[in-house]
């Protein structure tokens, strides 16, 4: 009789082994899945940054620029581990966080797409499609405002990650529902005792996971970033562009004329090599660090960041999201109404509409809208440096990609 019962104890114990250990198979009421999780954890808390992310390498002259770290919105409650952002990982790619377990994160936030959507509108777990585009989330750690979506309606990338979640269209639970669900997946109790100490799920410990791991999804091995670790300068020639790349670089960093009469260039409203919003230094200026650029004269189906601040100044004005990765992830704007690069930049030459809320240097006190008027020369080199921005090497970087394949 003690052989059975020898027996029934060791597998017992190989069964609790084989529940604790990172690469699990498992099988949910939804989907047969297995999880392959590396026996140590990949890192997402120390990740190197290059100089032009830690230093402002542009000179005075050239306005609304700053180094990335300066404006990182992690919140000291939140620091990026490599447990939380590994359970952040398995949270984003798990479809059975979903009604009825069709769709997640990732679905909306392709690795391959630079984390976007290759569809104008997102499909969600009932067939239904979301209102706006999917933006791209690579850089969002470095966002200065630290505010989310389109308009901007979550304050902080924490607030932003259950959203979704909750959405009738999107994802269709409630979080009570999304607790319950996580708390049904056998392999996320290890994860979240390693992340937080316990095996406790609640919402705002889901919410902390998702955002170190979107954090962590920081954009630094693009053409252009190995290609500027070379040099001193942004503003330099790039010893690894082409020459066209180099010249679509002048282009994007330095002051032109516009048709108005006024100076701009693209890198004001793309700031820093991070490539995202501007950061005004002009306390009676706009109300957010969003701008509009003159996509339409007037405001009509979609008013915006004004839809959550009911400001009439932010009518028309959109989140700016980094530049890294544009050229793979088409189509462009909010509501994807451009379906490749050259639409987007005969836009900034010629199409810019004299909207309410224009500012200065794409309208002036005349009240003359100001077109780049790029030559077709000119928007093949933009094309051309546009595309040293995709950084293949993190779009395929195992620690980001999906853990159930």
């Amino acid at each position: 009789m003690k052989k059975p019962i020898v027996f029934l104890i060791f597998v017992t114990l190989l069964l609790l082994f084989i529940s604790c250990a990172k690469n699990e198979e498992i099988a949910s009421d939804q989907n047969s899945i297995t999880l392959n999780l590396p026996e140590e954890y990949f890192n997402y808390s120390n990740i190197q940054l290059p100089s032009h992310f830690t230093t402002n390498g542009f000179p005075q002259q050239l306005q609304f620029q700053y180094a990335p770290i300066e404006v990182d919105n992690t919140p000291a409650e939140n620091q990026i581990t490599d447990a939380g952002a590994t359970l952040g990982r398995v949270l984003f790619y798990d479809k059975n966080l979903s009604a009825n377990g069709t769709v997640s994160c990732a679905s909306c936030h392709k690795a391959e797409h630079g984390f976007s959507d290759p569809n104008i509108f997102s499909e969600g777990f009932n067939g239904e499609f979301t209102r706006r585009h999917s933006m791209s989330i690579v850089n969002a750690r470095y966002y200065a405002e630290g505010k989310f979506f389109w308009d901007e309606r979550a304050s902080t990338l924490e607030e932003q990650v259950l959203m979704p979640f909750q959405d009738e269209i999107e994802m269709g639970l409630t979080l009570q529902e999304l607790i319950n669900i996580v708390n049904t997946q056998s392999y996320y109790s290890p994860l979240f005792r390693e992340a937080f100490g316990d095996d406790t799920v609640t919402s705002e410990r889901i919410s902390k996971a998702l955002a170190q791991f979107i954090r962590s999804l920081v954009s630094t091995t693009s053409k252009y970033d190995l290609a500027r670790s070379e040099v001193q300068s942004p503003l330099v020639d790039f010893p690894g562009f082409t020459e066209l790349e180099n010249e679509g670089k002048r282009i994007f960093y330095s002051p032109r004329q516009l048709t108005n009469g006024l100076t701009g260039n693209c890198v004001s409203c793309h700031s820093s090599e991070a490539f995202l919003s501007p950061i005004p230094n002009n306390p009676n200026g706009p109300t957010t660090f969003a701008t509009t650029n003159g996509l339409d004269a007037v405001s009509i189906d979609d008013l915006g960041i004004n839809e959550s601040t009911g400001n009439p100044r932010d009518i028309g004005k959109f989140k700016v999201p980094s530049l890294k990765n544009i050229a793979i992830r088409p189509p462009y704007m909010h509501d994807g109404r451009f379906s490749n690069l050259p639409q987007v930049i005969e836009h900034y030459s010629s199409g810019i509409q004299n909207h309410p809320n224009l500012i200065s240097p794409l309208i002036n006190s005349a009240g003359e809208v100001g077109q780049f008027n790029f030559t077709p020369a000119e928007k093949d080199a933009l094309i051309a440096f546009l595309n040293t921005l995709t950084d293949n090497q993190m779009l395929a970087d195992e620690k980001f990609s999906n853990p159930f394949e």
